[in-house]
């Protein structure tokens, strides 16, 4: 667990920078860096799904993941109800509409710490082997990345240390107790399906089409109950 305990850390203390130079970044440099997340956010994305589709035994199930997640998520209105948490918070702290919204910004960091090959075979690796090589590439990637969404959106990115916390745990448990109960398929389809959820953040940041990200997470169930299946059948 060093590892996650590190990565953990490093977003608690770039969160914390970046918080305490947010009134220092004046709105036009606040859109700057909009523009960078966002762009970053896309490449982020696309790379993420590209690469891992050529090793897609199933190159359809990531649509149907895609699908019966949105599905889902627009069912239980997600989006609809962290948003409306969103402005009676705003409310009480009296903030004007033109201040970032945090839980777009904790969507989008959760995304971009969470999903991608550091974040899902680093634990399984510090499980089986002791490797933590790429839990700590991992934590120096999101140290900067914290430190700049903190500096948009305040000191509640902090939240997503904990969420990424569980989320690294969960992984390296099913490892350390299931050994191979995270076959190297399921972690494609994965990075596939989060990608595309990573390049919708993007999209969103950059105001080009708000595709309700946070109604598409359950998605990444779909390929985890897949392979679960799977594994009863066989």
């Amino acid at each position: 667990m060093l590892g996650t305990i590190v990565n953990t850390i490093t977003i608690m203390a770039g969160s914390t920078i970046g918080a305490i130079f947010k009134q220092s970044v004046s709105e036009r440099y606040r859109k700057v860096l909009f523009n960078a997340l966002g762009l970053a956010s896309i490449m982020l994305g696309v790379n993420a799904s590209v690469s891992n589709m050529p090793k897609s035994e199933y190159p359809v199930l990531f649509i149907l993941s895609l699908a019966i997640g949105s599905l889902v998520g627009t069912k239980f209105d997600f989006a609809g109800r962290l948003e409306r948490f969103e402005e009676r918070r705003r409310a009480q702290r009296s903030q004007g509409e033109d201040q970032p919204k945090l839980v777009e910004g904790l969507t989008t960091g959760c995304l971009l710490y969470c999903i991608g090959t550091f974040s899902i075979v680093g634990p399984v690796l510090s499980a089986l082997e002791g490797d933590n090589t790429f839990l700590f590439t991992n934590a120096t990637l999101d140290f900067v990345s914290s430190a700049v969404l903190a500096a948009v959106y305040g000191w509640g990115m902090i939240l997503a240390a904990p969420i990424l916390f569980c989320w690294q745990g969960m992984f390296y448990a099913i490892a350390l107790i299931f050994r191979d109960a995270m076959p190297e398929p399921m972690r494609v389809e994965l990075s596939i399906v989060g990608g595309v959820l990573i390049l919708c953040s993007g999209l969103s940041l950059l105001n080009i089409k708000d595709c309700k990200t946070i109604n598409m997470l359950p998605s990444l169930l779909v390929p985890v109950i897949y392979y679960a299946i799977k594994s009863l059948i066989l």
